[in-house]
């Protein structure tokens, strides 16, 4: 997808050099069709987590396999590129919501990305990026990093974008995998605990306020809350999460994308049934966060 994209890329790289102006309906698609087309529906589609994702998931990947990089290296370096000039810029955050501001989620996903890729060797040793896109890469990941240490942290944790103080349970990726702080440092322990206390009830809510079908507990959320305390040795609260989870499955084994037991506004559940339909079952995503836990804990 992204190689097709290469000369889509440059241009709006070499645009950016230029100071030029460019619409968000001008960047890369947040979703793309089977066939290998631009996403085409109705709804939000510029968002900047997903490309960091995928490249701190492929060096993962790599690692845990042993897999060569050759195929890869041109999308690699068309996302590095990409990543490098619009990382920062203001974009929909993980619920595809307020798109004027940075989310601490995204630029924790664009950090990880390029810090995997900085530093990476090739199989023959070499380094995977050349010398001038490595520093630029470089040069970013310093920046990301002083962005989200200051305007990203308020009473001591991770905020849900630049400049607030409020939490979002997405900041969780930013503790675990990703590691935009240390684990088990004091600001990863702040925002656990924030996340942990103002939004768990028996699943993980978005954030505080949530409206979208009233605002329930996602199981992706509580997956990655107890993700985050199998790794620190929470590993008792981690089973009650896979616990939870799984008593949400439906009597076919579905599970949802979130759950109405204890929604925070109510009143929404018809407005968003009647635009939507019932809440996604199944969701492929809770499914696949049940089974990283599961693993997580060793099961």
């Amino acid at each position: 997808m992204i190689d097709a994209r290469a000369g889509r890329i440059a241009d709006l790289v070499a645009r950016a050099g230029r100071g030029e102006e460019i619409g968000a309906d001008e960047m890369l698609p947040t979703r793309y069709t089977l066939d290998g087309g631009d996403g085409d529906d109705p709804w939000w589609n510029f968002q900047l987590d997903g490309y960091g994702t995928w490249l701190w998931v492929l060096m993962a990947h790599r690692a845990r396999h042993g897999r060569a990089l050759d195929a890869y290296r041109p999308a690699i370096e068309s996302t590095v590129d990409y990543l490098v000039a619009f990382g920062d810029r203001p974009c929909y955050d993980w619920w595809e919501e307020h798109a004027e501001h940075r989310h601490v989620a995204t630029l924790g996903a664009v950090l990880a990305g390029l810090r995997a890729v900085v530093h990476a060797r090739d199989e023959h040793g070499e380094a995977l990026l050349d010398a001038a896109r490595g520093a630029a890469a470089g040069a970013k990941v310093d920046e990301l990093e002083a962005l989200v240490a200051t305007e990203g942290v308020a009473d001591g944790h991770l905020t849900k974008w630049l400049g607030a103080t409020a939490v979002d349970g997405s900041l969780l990726a930013c503790l675990t995998p990703f590691d935009v702080v240390d684990a088990r440092g004091a600001v990863a322990e702040r925002t656990y605990e924030q996340v942990r206390d103002q939004l768990l009830r028996g699943g993980v809510h978005r954030y505080l306020g949530d409206t979208f079908y009233g605002g329930g507990e996602w199981l992706i959320l509580t997956a990655w809350l107890g993700w985050h305390e199998a790794r620190t040795e929470r590993t008792e609260a981690a089973l009650g999460r896979l616990d939870w989870i799984a008593a949400q499955a439906t009597p076919e084994g579905y599970l949802p994308e979130q759950v109405s037991g204890n929604t925070q506004r109510p009143e929404h559940i018809a407005e968003w049934t009647d635009r939507w339909g019932p809440v996604a079952t199944p969701l492929l995503w809770s499914h696949a966060m049940f089974v990283t836990l599961a693993l997580e804990v060793g099961l």
